[in-house]
């Protein structure tokens, strides 16, 4: 299992890592502190995402169309 934690306050999380050692928990700290810039480019990279290739869901007129057919029931 895996638990993420995040918090800007220092004593909470040596709190926390000092519980987790106590309980023989293993510990990976990352630091995901991102500044200004940085995430207005990555925002910047979402919002102008563009895919390279057509959808692989198809023609959704065509399917429609294709559910809606007249077809045979068993029951007529």
């Amino acid at each position: 299992m895996e638990l993420i934690l995040k918090s800007n306050n220092e004593e909470s999380l040596a709190k926390i890592i000092a519980l987790a050692k106590k309980l023989n928990v293993v510990i990976e700290k990352k630091n995901a502190d991102f500044n200004k810039t940085t995430r207005v480019n990555l925002k910047n990279r979402i919002l102008n995402f563009k895919a390279t290739g057509s959808t692989s869901f198809g023609d959704a007129a065509e399917w429609e169309q294709h559910q809606r057919s007249d077809r045979e029931l068993p029951f007529s």
